[in-house]
């Protein structure tokens, strides 16, 4: 069974009325990086929770509603009557979006260490974090104290999934993402996120040190995307691969990278690489896993918003 821990939100996609500058259509949907990841992973046919702080507003309910519909079970998130956040999306002509948050005193960025469950279920093998709730309030220490108390008994998943228009510190996301690194065995990080990281300066030598780092910090795999570029994979004996999804006529990329976490995740568990004990066991056949995620997330960036595969969908 897999946890995914934190956002909590509705994209609010926005477009130009017609024939109206003064006004804009909104079409609302259910989302946020691990939670979309929670429900790519209940799509792809396996047991999931979520762990945040849902709100009871209107958008509170209907996130209930998404993750029941979805099969994610939500008897570990915590209920409030404070906002749900709010991220307004502007989609550009290529597909891609600018965001705009509204996020100061919403539920899941108020998550606290006293509300963290005393112990989880047996069950789970494997947490997922992720995104601007690592960063941003005091849910970033609750979660990173979930992170350290249970790095040694599962498999730690993190993808730092920067998101600066809501968090424009950097050192403040460098803090965040050291202390999820120590205790994560899979990262996986996209181009945009080492620039931040890393610094650009570092010209072509940012992915290296990336990775570097952080098996520095004891990942067990790396998994680094670049949009259409494609993605690559590299493990701490010195392998690697590369590869691009197939062609697909992109609607947006909305989701794109939290495909690519619930796929790898599906795929190591499928092929039985997650062990007992929370660690990456076996020969990975990292081209396979690659391509697999590339292939998942491919299918998103065909569809409107965050609307993650099913496997009969990548079958």
């Amino acid at each position: 069974m897999f946890l995914s821990c934190g956002d909590s939100l509705f994209d609010m996609f926005i477009q130009a009325a017609e024939n109206d500058p003064l006004r804009v259509v909104v079409d609302g949907v259910a989302g946020g990086s691990p939670m979309n990841v929670a429900v790519g992973l209940s799509r792809l046919g396996h047991e999931c929770a979520y762990f945040t702080k849902l709100s009871g507003d209107v958008f509170g309910t209907r996130l209930q509603q998404f993750l029941t519909i979805n099969s994610v079970d939500t008897s570990l998130c915590i209920p409030t009557e404070l906002k749900t956040t709010l991220a307004f999306v502007d989609k550009q002509a290529d597909g891609s979006a600018n965001y705009s948050f509204y996020i100061d005193g919403t539920a899941d960025t108020s998550m606290t260490e006293d509300e963290l469950p005393a112990s989880l279920p047996d069950t789970i093998r494997v947490l997922h974090f992720g995104s601007y709730s690592t960063a941003v309030g005091v849910a970033s220490d609750t979660l990173k104290a979930l992170a350290k108390r249970e790095q040694d008994n599962r498999l730690i998943s993190y993808d730092p999934n920067l998101r600066l228009m809501i968090e424009p510190d950097l050192d403040i996301w460098r803090s965040s993402f050291t202390s999820f690194a120590q205790a994560a065995n899979l990262i996986k990080a996209s181009d945009e996120d080492i620039d931040a990281l890393v610094g650009t300066a570092t010209g072509a030598k940012a992915e290296e040190l990336f990775v570097a780092d952080c098996f520095n910090h004891g990942a067990e795999i790396v998994y680094v995307t670049r949009g259409a570029e494609g993605a690559s994979v590299y493990t701490p004996d010195g392998k690697s691969a590369s590869g691009k999804s197939k062609p697909v006529k992109v609607m947006d990329t909305v989701g794109a990278g939290d495909t690519f976490q619930a796929a790898t995740l599906h795929w190591l568990a499928t092929e039985k690489h997650i062990n007992a004990s929370g660690n990456i066991q076996g020969s990975v056949d990292i081209e396979a896993s690659l391509q697999f995620a590339l292939d998942a997330a491919a299918v998103t960036c065909s569809r409107f918003g965050a609307d993650l595969p099913t496997l009969a969908d990548l079958q």
